[in-house]
């Protein structure tokens, strides 16, 4: 008899079913990437208005990103703890909260201290969405699914891109900028609170009763054939559930390096170097861009060609990524995502060979990134899931988060663009090649049966041969 998580991992996609998920789960992490792109933007806007030095203007996405980091490891730990759900709702409330309260920011100082709490919310987004999508699709279509989830990302900068360089003429731009996000992520705050609990988290915690529920209406609205499964007995962890707040969090931690040492070392290294290079263009094109003589409407609409050209590159990934595999395409695209960027740095004196390498960094980067999440979130069994991807993007986070100061206080005017960029480029192909050797492919295997012993039917033919 099968169990209760292989239902729902061999059912057919259907888009009003799983599809609803990925649309909402998808939605939420479209405000994650237009909130981190508008760092860069707001970057050289508040310079403006409260006269800020370039170190000063580094802080501006580093309290933003050392907030996501926080929330990622937090809300990564909610949601293993106390259930997707829960945490799929709150996590934009309180991002919307202080978005309101950070465009009415009096000074740079109380800005700085709502952007960080705006982040503590949004942070949460990514580890949630990623985990509660990815245990609802089916595993044939799992990795075209949680790439395309990165679909939202393009859209998101995107949409920043555009309301950016729309406001630019308007008083009070920056805080329009931020305002401008509320309204939707209100609604769709509203819109969360119908998506069911996850089954496999569910069955993982002991809640038989609510798993059967789940299942049982999934199957009936897939049109699957029903079919008697059994829902595996949990062994009671009476000191863990006791465990809250920062215990909590620490016991984790602890769980996810136990689980395997080689798995998250692979899944920090990828995430750190990969959005080490991403988050240093993304926060500081647009200053780039005008450091070379561009005005700010111009220097915006080139850092939104960027991100729009992200579009294809997510594209991309979901078509390679059951067909090459995550490690194939996660160990090609990175590199040269990090060498586009070597590359504009030598030829950006010529306006339109620097908007083409920007345009080719952002495909290149679209293609890494959603083949990267979904094979993290997939390398982690039911039980540590959203806080394995929470702690290794809060890892990410935290050193990114210090990338925009130290990159436009030290690296960039002290080593300059070239180096600098051939320095994290060094550092991601080190992570690549970590990975080749330390980690296993997902590509075709089954939620919480990938880092044992058991074989795809691809795997066994072969080794039968």
């Amino acid at each position: 008899m099968r169990t209760g998580d292989q239902v729902v991992q061999d059912l057919p996609w259907r888009w009003s079913v799983q599809g609803k998920i990925f649309i909402i789960g998808g939605l939420g992490y479209m405000f994650d990437a237009w909130d981190v792109a508008l760092n860069g933007f707001l970057t050289p806007l508040l310079g403006t208005e409260f006269d800020l030095s370039t170190g000063e203007r580094g802080l501006v996405a580093t309290a933003n990103l050392v907030g996501m980091a926080v929330g990622a490891v937090a809300w990564g730990t909610i949601a293993d703890r106390m259930g997707r759900k829960r945490a799929f709702s709150i996590t934009l409330m309180i991002f919307a909260l202080f978005s309101v309260l950070g465009a009415l920011s009096p000074s740079w100082e109380i800005f700085l201290v709502l952007r960080f709490l705006a982040g503590v919310g949004l942070g949460g987004c990514i580890p949630v969405d990623y985990a509660i999508v990815s245990e609802f699709s089916p595993r044939k279509q799992r990795g075209k699914v949680l790439a395309a989830m990165d679909g939202w990302w393009p859209i998101g900068t995107t949409l920043a891109g555009l309301s950016a360089t729309l406001l630019v003429p308007v008083e009070g731009n920056w805080r329009w900028m931020l305002a401008l996000m509320v309204l939707p992520a209100l609604l769709l705050f509203w819109i969360r609170r119908g998506v069911p609990e996850s089954p496999l988290y569910l069955a993982r915690t002991g809640r038989e009763a609510e798993a059967r529920a789940v299942i049982d209406d999934m199957v009936r609205k897939t049109g699957a054939t029903p079919e008697e499964y059994s829902i595996p007995a949990v062994a009671p962890e009476p000191v863990r559930s006791r465990r809250r707040g920062v215990a909590a969090i620490a016991e984790q931690l602890k769980l996810i390096w136990a689980f395997s040492p080689r798995i998250t070392g692979v899944a920090w290294s990828l995430f750190i170097t990969v959005m080490v290079v991403y988050y240093a263009a993304l926060s500081w094109m647009p200053s780039i861009l005008r450091s070379q003589g561009m005005g700010e409407v111009a220097a915006f609409g080139s850092t939104t060609v960027m991100n729009a050209v992200g579009i294809l590159g997510v594209i991309t990934s979901v078509l390679l990524v059951e067909t090459l595999g995550r490690k194939w395409v996660i160990g090609v695209a990175g590199p040269l995502a990090a060498l586009s960027l070597v590359v504009f740095s030598l030829v950006m004196e010529s306006s339109t060979a620097a908007i083409v390498m920007i345009a080719v960094f952002g495909f290149f980067s679209l293609v890494v990134i959603p083949v990267m999440y979904a094979y993290v979130s997939e390398l982690y069994p039911t039980e540590l899931r959203a806080s394995g991807f929470g702690w290794a993007s809060s890892s990410s986070r935290a050193v990114t988060g210090f990338v925009p100061l130290i990159f436009g206080s030290v690296l960039w005017p002290v080593l300059g663009l070239p180096l600098t960029f051939t320095l994290m480029g060094v550092l991601l192909v080190a992570a690549v090649v970590f990975m080749a050797f330390a980690a296993p492919e997902t590509r075709g295997r089954e939620l919480d049966r990938i880092t044992g012993t058991e074989q795809t039917v691809e795997e066994r033919a072969v080794g039968k041969a």
